[in-house]
């Protein structure tokens, strides 16, 4: 497909509300540029409403699985979810099928992000849908941040560009790598290892209970539109993430974890957790510092525990994951 005007028509279709039954709702009504594409909502309104928070698309591309409980593994297939989702945009595929085809700039746009006339089969029409809406948010990057300057420092040896890191933070980024070892999840240049985990926040709901990713991997290993299905572009055998989906098992752990998420830009997309059920990072510091240990999984590898910080400790990790923001 031509990146750029794929890229072009789902930064298009990213903001236009005809793709939702009553025409007031886009992907950004939850998504926000203004906000790192997040609703600054504690639940949100659509998808899963009353029950998850809405997560932001930076540096959504370098995910492997999509969503709090990863019912996807593609961006595309995250993208076609909500339009269809009576929860949210409430679309029939024929729907967006059809206001793809009756509208003329929609229909340009379309033949020019791939090159071909709009096809007649609607579910193949509404997935070129979503993979236009995936290549606009593959774009969408977090911006630089103080603590990428001071790590870039530290890498060339500049010890004057480095003192200008707070002194608190420094302390801060030492718990988080060392004795608080935020760092065995939250890994990498994202501060996420794409996995998922129970982390102790409740996961009671009206009515019952957020299964987590044990529902996400129900959802995904028995859909058509996971990438062994037939619309993955380079099909499941020479797609290495395919073989990821391929041998995923649901496990009785996997009830109540959720995806561990990417720190960059957090101080723009609180609340925080799935539930959004902390609303600042003290919030957040004092979850882990106070953590029943009770409340975790029994089965599998135990990672986290108290932290038991004294209060100014506390204070330098939070002071720490500030720098994560621009």
């Amino acid at each position: 497909m031509p990146e750029p005007a794929a890229v072009a028509y789902g930064r298009r279709l990213f903001g236009d509300p005809a793709l939702s039954a009553d025409g007031r709702l886009s992907c950004a009504t939850c998504h926000d540029p203004l906000r790192a594409f997040h609703d600054g909502r504690t639940l949100a309104e659509g998808r899963g409403a009353g029950v998850r928070n809405t997560p932001s698309l930076l540096d959504v591309a370098d995910r492997r699985w999509f969503g709090w409980d990863g019912a996807h593994d593609s961006l595309w297939a995250a993208s076609l979810a909500p339009l269809v989702d009576p929860r949210e945009m409430n679309m029939r595929l024929e729907d967006v099928a059809q206001r793809v085809r009756d509208d003329p700039l929609r229909r340009a746009a379309h033949q020019a992000a791939f090159g071909a006339p709009t096809p007649r089969d609607d579910l193949e029409l509404v997935v070129q849908v979503a993979k236009a809406l995936a290549a606009y948010q593959a774009t969408l990057r977090s911006p630089r941040t103080a603590f990428d300057h001071f790590r870039d420092a530290v890498v060339r040896g500049d010890s004057q560009g480095a003192a200008r890191y707070p002194l608190a933070a420094q302390r801060g980024l030492r718990l988080f790598i060392g004795e608080a070892r935020c760092s065995v999840c939250h890994a990498g240049p994202a501060f996420t290892n794409d996995e998922f985990a129970d982390i102790g926040v409740p996961f009671f709901v009206a009515g019952g209970v957020d299964a987590g990713r044990h529902g996400g991997l129900s959802k995904l290993l028995t859909s058509y539109l996971n990438r062994l299905g037939p619309f993955n572009d380079v099909g499941a055998e020479a797609d290495p993430r395919a073989l990821l989906t391929r041998h995923l098992k649901i496990e009785p752990r996997h009830f109540g974890e959720f995806r561990v998420p990417g720190l960059r830009q957090l101080t723009r997309t609180a609340p925080y957790m799935h539930n959004g059920s902390l609303a600042t990072l003290e919030e957040v510091v004092r979850h882990y510092d106070l953590l029943d240990e009770e409340r975790l999984h029994v089965d599998g590898e135990r990672i986290l525990r108290r932290l038991n910080l004294r209060p100014d400790q506390a204070a330098d990790l939070v002071a720490f994951l500030r720098t994560l923001s621009d």
